[in-house]
């Protein structure tokens, strides 16, 4: 494969469009692409060799949901800040009654904040 050069087209994740799209190179650093501009949203960013960036925890609300968790339902486990598997989310979904909002007492208020 030939040396990248700048206004080269290559594939890269693009951190504003969340998705692997095709870049420009704007800079090449000792025969690598070091900063790319995204040709769909126009955005320049550091070539990530088409890895997304991890994702960001805060611990501290993983701390709070666990401690509402337990008061809620105190022999169940934490939850780990990694994706619940597909049946967990499937049986969840099934098992959830319907409930009605109660957004319109939430919305007076509001509204009667804003005035």
């Amino acid at each position: 494969m030939r040396e990248p050069r700048l206004g080269d087209d290559i594939d890269d994740f693009c951190v504003r469009c969340k998705r692997v799209m095709n870049h420009s190179i704007v800079s090449v650093i000792n025969g690598e692409p070091a900063k790319v501009r995204c040709r769909t949203c126009h955005s320049d960013h550091d070539f990530r060799r088409e890895q997304p960036p991890p994702p960001k925890v805060d611990l501290r609300k993983q701390a709070a949901f666990n401690e509402v968790l337990k008061k809620v339902d105190p022999s169940a486990e934490e939850v780990s800040v990694e994706d619940p598997p597909e049946e967990a989310v499937a049986e969840e979904e099934d098992a959830a009654p319907a409930k009605e909002p109660a957004a319109p007492a939430v919305k007076k208020a509001r509204a009667k904040a804003r005035k």
